[in-house]
């Protein structure tokens, strides 16, 4: 009779597991910070993702197309006017550490007559700043928020523009390092210098630049949705916004001429360098030329007068002394050495 197979038992240490599956990731909430008071909102949405943009889409009655410039990386500054609110893109200077330049960080901004939306792409450190100023210090609030969206929007462009200042005096002060550095004899060290300070020039010109015809409309539409609450008139604080952007962009000019003059000098110094060393070498050269001359008459395979005599020796080498020092007095006196 064939053996049958006998059935395993199963022991007691190795009971079956149950297999539990792993918790579901809670739903990421929307990243939006939201300030109200005196009947107005500031809501401030840092590196905005679909998400906020679909929360806002809720929120909101936003055109479908803004959202999508929200989004969007590749925004030149406008203004767009809608029935019930405005639509504001604006660029401001950043600097990068990581490559060490001037990047432009986007702003965009939804405002009407009791809410404001700021949504930078990247840290703004004036628009953050005033942000926890306003959340923590309930008088600020007050004054900033009692005035209507149009006083808080001026508020915050206005120290956006603030915060350029200084960056321009940082260039400024580069400037004038690298023209003490042209004239302590480091012209060559200093072209890369010259180079980057250029870059820098050049990257906050094309931030500012593009924004002057969006000031203007600004200033002409913000009568319509950014009246004061107070009654009083916001045209001479957007003419201050303005006047902000054209001081930067007479110190960017000012500057732009600096550089530039900086960077012919250093040519000039360098050139001027070169022409001394040249001028050095072709007087060495000249000097050497008669008496390599008078050298090469005296090898020479035919018989010459005193040839093989010691004195005709000393009489050559006297030669060539006297031959040297009347051109390097020669030199000397038309100034060339």
């Amino acid at each position: 009779m064939p053996n049958l197979p006998k059935p395993r038992l199963r022991r007691a240490g190795r009971a079956r597991q149950l297999v539990v599956p792993p918790p579901e990731p809670a739903e990421r909430k929307p990243n939006v910070e939201t300030i109200t008071a005196e009947g107005l909102r500031w809501l401030n949405i840092e590196r905005p993702s679909p998400l906020e943009c679909a929360w806002l889409e809720e929120q909101f009655d936003f055109h479908a197309l803004d959202l999508e410039d929200v989004l969007s990386k590749n925004q030149r500054p406008k203004i767009d006017e809608y029935p019930e609110y405005l639509f504001i893109v604006l660029h401001f200077p950043v600097f990068d550490r990581n490559v060490g330049r001037l990047n432009a960080g986007e702003l965009d901004i939804f405002v009407g007559p009791d809410f404001l939306v700021t949504i930078p792409n990247q840290p703004l450190q004036p628009v953050a700043y005033l942000f926890e100023r306003c959340r923590s210090k309930e008088e600020l609030r007050e004054q900033l928020f009692g005035k209507g969206s149009g006083f808080l929007l001026y508020k915050i462009i206005d120290d956006s523009f603030d915060y350029c200042f200084p960056m321009l005096r940082k260039i400024g002060n580069k400037l004038d390092a690298l023209e003490e550095e042209i004239f302590s004899g480091r012209s060559e060290e200093v072209v890369r210098d010259i180079f980057n300070v250029k870059q820098e020039i050049i990257n906050f010109r094309k931030i500012v630049r593009p924004q002057r015809p969006v000031l203007r409309d600004l200033e002409r539409t913000k009568q319509r949705f950014l009246a004061a609450r107070e009654g009083e008139d916001l045209e001479i604080y957007f003419d201050d916004i303005v006047d902000a952007h054209e001081r930067i962009w007479d110190m960017l000019e000012n500057d732009k001429e600096v550089v530039e003059g900086l960077e012919e000098t250093n040519e000039s110094v360098i050139s001027h360098r070169v022409n001394d060393i040249l001028r050095v070498l072709t007087v060495i050269s000249v000097i050497l030329l008669p008496l390599t001359l008078l050298a090469s008459i005296m090898v020479m395979n035919v018989r010459v007068p005193g040839q093989g005599t010691i004195g005709a020796f000393w009489i050559v080498l006297g030669v060539m002394v006297v031959m040297l020092v009347g051109l390097l007095a020669l030199f000397r006196r038309r100034g060339w050495i």
